[in-house]
């Protein structure tokens, strides 16, 4: 079942039950085509998966350690591996960039702030890091934990995938993998981090700031964007 609302133009779906990727995918794939047509409004999809891994655009077969531990699924987001299940929010962002200045890499660093403010509803400094992906966070002692999960497509300058935040996940799940191909460093979750909010806590500080960061328009930013029709991510 979805509860749907929206949240200015942009509509709003939460799922209660786990949502089989595959399932997912094609979702977005036929929502991405409406909104590009002009037939649907922009939509955040807040959701669960059951236990799995997803192998982005630049994941290498050798980052995968333990293959027959969940299902594999290739996907066409930008990033490698990464590790969703029971505990972690995904929100699947379908938006329109051409509203907000069609300029993708502006769009990820507005996923980035979104993220980082969600974050410090719960006293949690999260931050992104040169050459690493995702958002992280400092353990003390040289020590850094990522958090949370940033992976991306844009088709026809409609965004999809999107962000997965760590908010009580199994984080024994992520030894089958290395995430997001860095092994220097582990992975986190609030309540790892003993913050201890209900799933619908963060679902409320994630409605409060997409339009605080978002709006109508993208924050400012000076790169050049990809031409139109492009597909491209980052994980």
């Amino acid at each position: 079942m979805l509860e749907k609302f929206p949240i200015g133009d942009v509509e709003w779906q939460f799922a209660e039950a786990p949502v089989d990727y595959a399932s997912a995918v094609a979702a977005m794939e036929a929502r991405v085509a409406a909104i590009a047509a002009g037939d649907a409004p922009e939509l955040v999809w807040l959701l669960e998966h059951p236990p799995l891994y997803t192998a982005g655009t630049s994941a290498k077969p050798a980052d995968l350690l333990t293959p027959d531990r969940f299902p594999v699924h290739q996907t066409g987001r930008g990033g490698q591996y990464t590790y969703h299940g029971p505990g972690q929010r995904v929100a699947y962002v379908m938006l329109d960039l051409k509203k907000r200045g069609s300029d993708i890499r502006c769009y990820v660093r507005a996923l980035e702030t979104w993220l980082i403010r969600t974050l410090a509803h719960f006293g949690v400094r999260g931050g992104t890091r040169d050459g690493r992906v995702g958002i992280w966070v400092d353990r003390g002692d040289g020590r850094e934990d990522k958090i949370a999960a940033i992976g991306v497509r844009v088709r026809r300058w409609v965004s999809f995938h999107g962000v997965a935040l760590n908010v009580d996940p199994d984080l024994e799940h992520f030894a089958g993998i290395v995430p997001c191909g860095i092994r220097e460093h582990g992975v986190t979750s609030l309540w790892d981090l003993g913050h201890t909010p209900t799933m619908a806590d963060v679902d409320m500080a994630l409605q409060e700031e997409f339009p605080r960061v978002f709006g109508t328009a993208a924050p400012s930013c000076t790169d050049t964007a990809p031409p139109p029709g492009q597909d491209v991510g980052r994980g």
